[in-house]
């Protein structure tokens, strides 16, 4: 069933290594739902390259917007979120989404950057397996399943559970239209 979501803003965060389909499969259900779906890079450089080889423009750096200009954030996963937590920027902007309630999403590593902005502590957390440690230290809980909604905070392990993952987002950013 689709979901509208017509005047949704999103930020997918973008750095190099990313999981290509982490990036694109999430990119392309939003837009398929009327999302304006908008690609923030760390600065860094203008295009990151995936994991696999495939590359990703920013539309923007991270420096020329607000998490207020957004009504959710999707952080793919892939090796991304270890570039994403040396950017002071990229964290606060991922603080400042989940503090004021907006939908984070994460998945795989995603949950790094979750954790260096400090939105794990009290809250269960899926991610891959190799950063349960990280999620623990950060005062998160660990919990391995396909996905895992805590509030506002929507996460998940591994590129097999993105069809679980992203319908509680799409149902999170539609839940703000209301």
């Amino acid at each position: 069933m689709s979901q509208s979501l017509n005047s949704i803003k999103v930020a997918v965060l973008a750095e190099d290594l990313y999981e290509d389909v982490e990036l694109w499969y999430p990119l392309y259900r939003l837009r398929e739902e009327g999302a304006e779906v908008i690609i923030v890079g760390s600065g860094r450089a203008s295009t990151f390259k995936g994991k696999h080889g495939l590359p990703v423009t920013a539309d923007v750096d991270i420096d020329a917007v607000s998490s207020y200009d957004f009504d959710g954030v999707l952080i793919p996963g892939g090796f991304s979120p270890d570039y994403m937590r040396r950017a002071p920027k990229m964290i606060d902007f991922v603080r400042e989404a989940g503090e004021s309630g907006k939908p984070v999403a994460a998945i795989c590593h995603g949950p790094w950057v979750l954790a260096s902005a400090g939105l794990c502590k009290g809250r269960k957390i899926a991610c891959y397996f190799s950063i349960a440690d990280d999620i623990r230290g950060a005062g998160g809980e660990f919990t391995d399943e396909a996905v895992v909604v805590d509030g506002n905070i929507i996460t998940s392990r591994i590129p097999d559970d993105l069809p679980a993952f992203m319908p509680p987002f799409i149902e999170a950013l539609a839940a703000r239209k209301i």
